[in-house]
């Protein structure tokens, strides 16, 4: 198990890049399966659940060709479907959540699927039944094996059929999506998830001969199609590390410019940091951050405190939470952090209360932070990072802290951050694997 060393107290300077999208990635590989053409995809992040997901469709007999460094070619026209019955596979299964996405595709072109009830973040409930929901209305036949914790789907013909999710869940769309591409007649998704990420899955798939209409909003219509051919895809930049990349600037009073941001696909982004008084420049596609001693929380018209939470999109994504959370504990003011989709995800902050920062933990989904203004920087501690988002979270605390800060279990990181050490150490950080 590997950790970091992490020297606080640097402030950094220089331009950074953000890797391609984590979340479309798991998504947009998994639709590779629904044609025996070959899909070309670019802007591919090299993190380790990414990684994995790619070594579980090698093992389904899809051939991967790296072209670049981040650029593959896949092409599922030899799919092995006893691999499914194989102990690696419920190995490869089991370790990350996103090979929950396979069973979409698999069932529209190959009539069945089964999953090993998969892995990911410890961060709450993450329940799978909209997706199964979802299949059952197109058809298909549902079967869940409590003993082995495996589920499965199959059917003779997915028909098109109209449908209201019971939560706009983005991987419950996405999977549901796919299935429906490849059945007879009209699909209608109705409080259908409408992240890029799912934009990003609908504009691909139009690309491969699938026919979708009302991209970028709740009501999704799918004209079921008989096949799909092969197509190029670059992935989005991580919306996700673009908002922790801000967020780090600020918390180290440094000046740095985030390249390449695709802006206009942020959202609420941009604008929650600078409720936090976040300064920053938006030049062409690039986010220019400027090296700030301190910065002011934002009130409300009525005086009442800031409330950042998560809500579905076009609201902020719960995977900024900890961030703006961490980012809370230096700025001048107090913010209430509400973290609605998961009831385990707030449970990190014990390490920041540790590093000297006031939060107050009101229930598993809420937070009250005061800011300490910089008057009272953090202080370095050994701590172990819980899940992806808490890890980034933590990192960026560790370098803001007075001292060396140890990060324990920095596999959690490494699943979503590509050579985050190397690339924030070639602006200034000190960070060292150990």
């Amino acid at each position: 198990m590997a950790s970091f060393e992490v020297k606080g107290g640097t402030k950094l300077k220089g331009d950074i890049y953000p890797q391609g999208a984590k979340n479309e990635a798991l998504q947009i590989l998994c639709a590779v399966l629904l044609t025996a053409e070959p899909v070309v995809i670019s802007n591919v992040p090299d993190i380790r659940d990414v990684n994995k997901l790619i070594e579980l469709l090698q093992g389904l007999g899809v051939t991967v060709t790296r072209n670049a460094l981040d650029t593959y070619t896949f092409q599922a026209d030899n799919v092995n479907l006893d691999y499914l019955d194989t102990e690696l596979f419920v190995e490869q299964g089991r370790a990350i959540r996103g090979s929950v996405m396979i069973v979409g595709p698999m069932l529209a072109r190959f009539g069945k699927a089964k999953m090993p009830k998969p892995g990911g973040d410890k961060i709450g409930r993450r329940r799978l039944d909209t997706h199964f929901i979802g299949f059952e209305k197109l058809g298909a036949k549902f079967e869940y094996s409590s003993d082995e914790s495996f589920y499965g789907v199959h059917a003779d013909g997915l028909k098109g059929a109209y449908m209201l999710l019971d939560e706009a869940s983005v991987t419950g769309t996405a999977n549901i999506l796919m299935a429906a591409v490849l059945a007879e007649g009209t699909t209608t998704i109705y409080n259908a998830a409408c992240e890029p990420y799912v934009q990003q899955l609908c504009r691909m798939l139009n690309r491969m001969g699938a026919k979708i209409s009302g991209v970028g909003s709740n009501l999704l219509v799918i004209e079921g199609v008989e096949k799909l051919g092969g197509t190029e895809h670059r992935m989005l930049p991580d919306m996700i590390e673009i908002g922790s990349f801000i967020g780090l600037a600020a918390m180290t009073g440094s000046e740095i410019t985030i390249k390449d941001c695709q802006i206009a696909e942020l959202g609420l982004i941009p604008d929650t940091f600078r409720s936090l008084g976040i300064k920053m420049e938006f030049r062409g596609d690039d986010i220019y951050i400027p090296s700030q001693d301190h910065y002011e929380v934002e009130t409300y018209i009525d005086g009442s405190i800031l409330n950042i939470a998560d809500h579905t999109w076009p609201g902020l994504t719960p995977d900024l939470l900890s961030v703006a959370l961490v980012v809370s504990t230096q700025a001048k003011g107090t913010v209430l952090v509400h973290q609605k989709m998961f009831e385990s995800r707030l449970f990190f902050v014990d390490k920041l209360i540790d590093m000297g920062a006031q939060i107050i933990l009101c229930d598993p989904h809420r937070a009250t932070v005061i800011g300490l203004d910089n008057q009272m920087p953090l202080r370095g501690i050994r701590m172990s990072s819980p899940d992806i988002r808490a890890g980034v979270a933590l990192l960026i605390a560790a370098l803001s802290a007075e001292g060396t800060s140890i990060i324990d279990n920095i596999e959690q990181i490494d699943r979503g951050y590509q050579n985050i050490d190397g690339r924030l150490n070639a602006i200034g950080a000190q960070i060292r694997r150990i």
